[in-house]
């Protein structure tokens, strides 16, 4: 690689991957909570596809822990504020939020990454937690109208 190509800069790759996690760790939890406490005929029928994606964000917490310490860096163990709504829309419209913002985190670790091989997984990676994350995303718009 040209030393004049652009370098992964790993402690500030490691602070934005950890601040993804602790919203990550929200997700996979916030979708538990959501799947579990949702009532009615209708929110039946959505708590086990929520179910799915909550699995889906523990693996990807795991993804996330992998690439943390891969550079080195300690994963946080912080995790961002949970909520319950006991109304299933604004439970659903809750839980868009926080996958949105988690979005936003997951691209804003992108951009520490450089031209090396291992700075193009690192946003490979990022992008396609984005990808499945986005998809949820827009399930949940659908499922709220």
């Amino acid at each position: 690689m040209p030393e004049d190509e652009e370098k992964l800069d790993e402690q500030e790759a490691v602070e934005r991957l950890n601040k993804a996690l602790s919203l990550q760790y929200r997700s996979a939890l916030q979708y538990s909570i959501v799947a579990s406490s949702l009532t009615g005929i209708e929110a039946q029928a959505i708590s086990s596809k929520l179910t799915e994606f909550g699995d889906a964000e523990l693996a990807d917490v795991r993804r996330l822990i992998e690439k943390i310490v891969s550079f080195k860096g300690e994963p946080t163990t912080s995790v961002a504020a949970l909520s319950f709504d006991p109304n299933a829309r604004d439970a659903l419209l809750r839980l868009a939020e926080y996958e949105e913002a988690t979005v936003e985190a997951l691209q804003e670790a992108i951009e520490p990454t450089g031209r090396e091989g291992r700075s193009e997984a690192l946003e490979h990676l990022m992008e396609h937690l984005i990808l499945r994350k986005q998809h949820q995303v827009d399930f949940l718009n659908r499922a709220t109208g």
